[in-house]
């Protein structure tokens, strides 16, 4: 019976861990500034950047790095893709 128990609470431990990193990654990917060309960028570390060459005309990109004081940041800009052919 302790089995069972001990079971079941492992079972929600990991429901509630699972909810926990949902919870972060839509809090991260709410925290996506628009990018304007006023804006005055502090980048130290790029982390990534949306991939662009199969697209073929203004897309959105995404670009996430972290300033100089160690914060992520993630900015959104339109961008020319680079996957036209043909002119």
């Amino acid at each position: 019976m302790k089995a069972v128990v001990i079971l079941a609470l492992a079972g929600f431990s990991t429901l509630a861990l699972a909810e926990q990193a949902n919870a972060g990654d839509q809090a991260q990917s709410a925290a996506v500034e628009q990018y304007t060309y006023d804006m005055k960028l502090d980048v130290a570390n790029v982390i990534s950047t949306t991939d662009v060459s199969n697209q073929c005309g203004i897309v959105p990109a995404r670009m996430t790095y972290e300033d100089s004081q160690g914060q992520r940041h993630t900015v959104e800009y339109q961008v020319w893709g680079n996957g036209c052919s043909g002119g």
